[in-house]
């Protein structure tokens, strides 16, 4: 059906009972939807279990409680994020549908990102409204248990079945797609997962379990930090030590009946105890636990399961401008400092590999070199491989930079982590609150915005993100090994691997 005419608020049959959303611009938008159990009281730090039900009509117009998290403002890329209220009781996701009928449109699941700490499917700057209009999508985004609600392992769980309730989140939320999509019009037959950063992680993750009831059919990866592993076991509960200790906890059984607020607050110790000069860290990551993540993500998606997924992939091109770009810790860097963080990567190799690195940015300062290194370390080189060992395989995969720098901060950021967010959503208006967005030329970014959501509305599609609009852009094989570059002219390079200017 469509909303032109009827102006009612749209009632849809869940399985777990009916909801009634609203309708925004001839868009039918449910929010709030509970997709599994509330993980409050015994169900803290357990895995996601099917919600019990309603019998009356569940008003599904707001959005739900975001997952606890510090609340970020002022920050000199994004602005600022976390979207109060918040609580434990946070597993619902939210809807944007043409027309809650029978046209099984393709579905897009987001996943935010956040290094699994911050985000929410609440944040304006995820809304699927773009999608959904602009490409007859269904469009799902959700919230899932993030910082010690979701990362934390205990050792009185037994086995594995609680390291990774994060995951057991987003598995029920796709669960909930198959079960549910049909009723506002999409088909669960054809999903596609995407995700950014912590988001694009969690899809990799996602991959392991994709032949159950074939959960996801195509997968977007932008900025996927795939050279940082998983935890193991052992190392997981040592972070945990430490944050029992920081949360003022004496054991796993006081920790239990913490309120949340406290385990939030504990967060920021765990974070500053694991910050380490010129490297990216997170003070919680995803534990290879055997059960729900037997492997490193990537993995998933070349061989088992996951490997007949197609797959979409890509990083922007100054990544770690992101994290080093902009304040004095960084800024005033040495090249006695980068070489020592060199040396991690490259050991007697690291002024060898510093040189080639000034070699290929002309008057590159020390912290350029860190940006430079720290991008190709964490996102482009994995990437590349990634795109590698799937040629191999003879499985589809199309791989981009994106490449368009912001004229923020005097130009310092290039092109960095999340900048290329606004564009794939094409929704600017959604992102008024990001300083890294200032002063682009208009025309330019919504020319290369329009191409970028058309790609990505293409290959949700139909598989191949390509459009009329655009560069022909070829899948990654190993004659050609093309990756698309999105930038002022967007452009399609070859053998982009065998660069001889940057390292590896």
């Amino acid at each position: 059906m469509g909303f032109a005419q009827d102006r009612t608020a749209p009632v849809v049959n869940t399985r777990s009972g009916p909801i009634r959303g609203v309708v925004e611009d001839d868009l039918a938008v449910f929010r709030g939807v509970p997709y599994a159990a509330p993980p409050v009281g015994p169900l803290r730090w357990r895995p996601a279990l099917p919600h019990p039900g309603w019998s009356a009509t569940l008003d599904a117009t707001k959005h739900g409680p975001s997952s606890p998290q510090a609340v970020r403002v002022g920050d000199p890329v994004l602005g600022g994020h976390g979207l109060p209220p918040f609580d434990e009781d946070c597993l619902t996701l939210n809807v944007w549908t043409p027309g809650t009928d029978d046209a099984r449109r393709p579905v897009l699941v987001w996943i935010h990102g956040g290094a699994f700490i911050s985000g929410s499917g609440a944040m304006p700057n995820y809304s699927g409204e773009t999608f959904a209009r602009g490409g007859d999508l269904v469009v799902v985004n959700l919230n899932y248990r993030l910082g010690p609600l979701g990362l934390l392992s205990l050792a009185s769980d037994s086995g594995a079945e609680c390291a990774n309730v994060w995951l057991t989140d987003q598995l029920a939320a796709l669960r909930w797609v198959q079960d549910n999509i049909a009723a506002f019009g999409g088909d669960p037959g054809n999903v596609t997962v995407a995700g950014q950063s912590a988001g694009a992680l969690s899809t990799a993750a996602l991959a392991a379990h994709a032949g159950d009831g074939r959960l996801f059919h195509r997968a977007i990866l932008q900025s996927v930090p795939l050279a940082m592993p998983l935890a193991t076991r052992a190392e997981s509960l040592a972070r945990t030590a430490a944050y029992l200790e920081m949360a003022g906890a004496k054991d796993e059984d006081e920790l239990r009946t913490m309120p949340w607020p406290r385990l939030v607050e504990a967060t920021a110790g765990l974070l500053a105890a694991t910050t380490e000069w010129g490297h990216w860290t997170a003070p919680f990551m995803p534990v290879l636990d055997g059960g729900t993540a037997a492997r490193q993500p990537a993995l998933n998606l070349l061989d088992g399961p996951g490997a007949d997924i197609d797959v979409l992939i890509g990083w922007t091109r100054e990544e770690s401008a992101f994290t080093f770009a902009l304040g004095e810790t960084y800024a005033s860097a040495t090249k006695e400092q980068v070489l020592h963080r060199a040396r991690d990567s490259f050991g007697d190799g690291a002024a060898e590999a510093y040189a080639a690195y000034e070699a290929a940015r002309p008057g590159a300062r020390p912290i350029d070199v860190l940006i430079d290194l720290s991008t190709d370390e964490l996102f482009r080189k994995p990437t590349l491989a990634f795109a590698e060992e799937r040629a191999v395989r003879g499985r589809p995969v199309w791989a981009y930079e994106f490449g368009f720098p912001t004229p923020a901060h005097d130009g310092r950021l290039g092109a960095p982590h999340c900048l290329d967010l606004p564009f794939v959503f094409d929704n600017f208006d959604k992102w008024s609150h990001a300083p890294f967005l200032a002063g682009m030329d208009t025309r330019i970014r919504d020319g290369l915005a329009r191409t970028m959501h058309g790609a990505w509305i293409a290959f949700i599609r139909t598989g191949d993100p390509n459009h009329p609009a655009m560069p022909r852009w070829d899948r990654y094989d190993l004659q050609s090994r093309t990756t698309l570059c999105f930038d002022t002219v967007t452009s399609a390079v070859s053998h982009r691997r065998r660069e001889p200017d940057r390292p590896g």
